[in-house]
């Protein structure tokens, strides 16, 4: 199986200005206002009118940077147009209509369909079905027609009034338009304020200050972590699964395990293997500025031991973790990604025998952002990762792998309604599958309280004999380990 290339590492992160919805806002706006206008632009003269148009709408731009409406809350993006069309009525109808052709055609026919076909297979008639995922994404990403419409129907607004006032010579209305902008970062400020309010609370204290004393030599010789990108929980628990389901009623469930705000991909991994926030460790979404986690992470704590761990994944991890990826191409047949992920998983584990494993299995959330979490494609995805983890745990037993190895397998975020969408914590998202199994795990344990995922890294470090990493905040999961009666008990 192909690693990512350089190539695909760099399309990676160049997709992620196009998919994440802070960089897609202004990139579609400028794209939009040159295509329309291409025309015009030929002169020196009416160029630089369109540049001059430009800065007095980059307050705007900077707002809508600063600020998502994700959720619900993209529902009061609105009303700034709705004000902007009473005060300056004479739109440019053709400017918006053109506007909102571009952004269906780019997310539902070069996103949802040519796109997906060519990186993963899906039908060419795709967009029958994209155009309502589209529609129902709630999360800030260029997907959420309904945040995105009314950010750059006014953006286009604010931008095409300026520069028909500057191109016909009359006064340009600065001070109203400084009102305006006073209304809507007073808007914008009070919405987030006030209504923003499901953000999970941090942990305060670091686990080196609060936690228990890891033990000398460690529980586990091997920790292997098993991460199902993207599993809805309530969908898991309807598809027929019927090793994970052994595992987890042999083992210990977690069942109101939370996951990072802002649920992303790269976020997520970061926190779940540095035991600490975003706000610390630096990554704060798949878009990734400055390259590396800014903490500790449980690679580095294991290699304090002499022990070595390695994360199999796709290409954007890398952008957190660095070397301790080992990439595989995300370009690739959505039916064979899963099974190429693992077979790749024990070429490693036969030639390189770490002593923790990640391993992160991509298909459910291809097809969730592909095809919608609420249809039996999604479904038979978290059916085919059961059969195929079925098979990977069998052949690290009769390798004789097994023997002392503590397995969690998780998500890493669910997914909401939509494209699969994730990040802002709808319904879907918040709460993900975690259960963990071995030697020293409770067998039949079923806990209630809320935990979050930032407790993977300081709980592995606890079964390894690893120092906690030292910006860990997570709580070590001590109600799935073994007391040490049980495990005399055991032994």
């Amino acid at each position: 199986m192909k690693s990512a290339s350089k190539f695909e590492k760099f399309a990676a992160r160049s997709w992620n200005l196009l998919n994440e919805g802070k960089p897609f806002t202004p990139i579609f706006t400028i794209g939009t206002m040159v295509l329309f206008h291409l025309g015009d632009l030929g002169s020196a003269g009416r160029f630089t009118e369109f540049l001059f148009a430009l800065l007095t709408v980059l307050p705007l731009f900077i707002m809508y940077f600063i600020y998502d409406f994700p959720l619900f809350l993209r529902n009061y993006l609105w009303i700034p147009f709705i004000v902007f069309i009473v005060f300056w009525p004479d739109l440019n109808l053709s400017l918006l209509l053109f506007a909102a052709g571009l952004y269906f055609f780019f997310t539902v026919f070069f996103w949802g369909t040519f796109y997906y076909h060519l990186r993963i297979g899906t039908s060419w008639l795709n967009f029958t079905r994209f155009w309502k995922l589209v529609l129902k994404n709630s999360d800030s990403t260029s997907g959420n027609a309904q945040e995105q419409l009314p950010k750059f129907l006014l953006l286009l607004s604010v931008w095409e009034l300026s520069y028909t006032a500057i191109s016909g010579g009359s006064g340009l209305p600065l001070a109203d338009l400084v009102i305006f902008y006073g209304f809507i970062l007073l808007f914008a400020f009070i919405l987030h304020k006030y209504l923003f309010d499901w953000k999970p609370k941090a942990y305060e204290t670091y686990t080196k200050d609060e936690g228990p004393d890891v033990p000398q030599n460690g529980l586990s010789d091997k920790v292997i972590v098993i991460v199902i990108d993207g599993m809805r929980k309530e969908r898991f628990y309807e598809a027929n699964t019927p090793f994970l389901d052994q595992l987890k009623e042999n083992g210990t469930e977690y069942l109101n395990m939370e996951t990072l705000y802002p649920a992303r991909t790269v976020v997520c991994f970061s926190s779940m293997f540095t035991g600490t926030y975003p706000f610390e460790h630096g990554i704060k979404s798949n878009m990734v500025y400055k390259l590396g986690v800014n903490t500790e992470t449980i690679f580095d704590s294991l290699r304090k031991v002499g022990k070595r761990g390695r994360l199999l994944g796709i290409a954007h991890l890398v952008d957190a973790m660095g070397s301790d990826v080992e990439t595989v191409t995300a370009v690739m047949h959505k039916d064979k990604a899963d099974t190429n992920m693992l077979a790749r998983a024990r070429k490693i584990m036969d030639e390189q025998d770490p002593d923790m494993f990640v391993v992160q299995m991509i298909g459910t959330d291809q097809v969730g952002h592909s095809r919608g979490v609420l249809y039996d494609d999604y479904i038979e995805k978290i059916e085919e990762a059961d059969a195929l983890i079925k098979e990977f745990v069998e052949w690290l037993e009769a390798e004789g792998k097994m023997e002392n190895t503590t397995l969690v397998v998780c998500a890493d975020h669910g997914q909401a309604d939509g494209i699969g969408g994730h990040g802002h914590l709808d319904e879907g998202e918040r709460f993900v599958p975690f259960f963990m199994h071995g030697p020293h795990i409770r067998k039949g344990n079923k806990v209630q309280e809320k935990h979050s995922l930032v407790s993977l890294a300081p709980t592995i470090s606890y079964l390894m004999g690893a120092p906690y990493p030292a910006s860990s905040r997570g709580k070590v999961l001590m109600d799935a380990i073994k007391a040490e009666k049980e495990e005399n008990e055991f032994e």
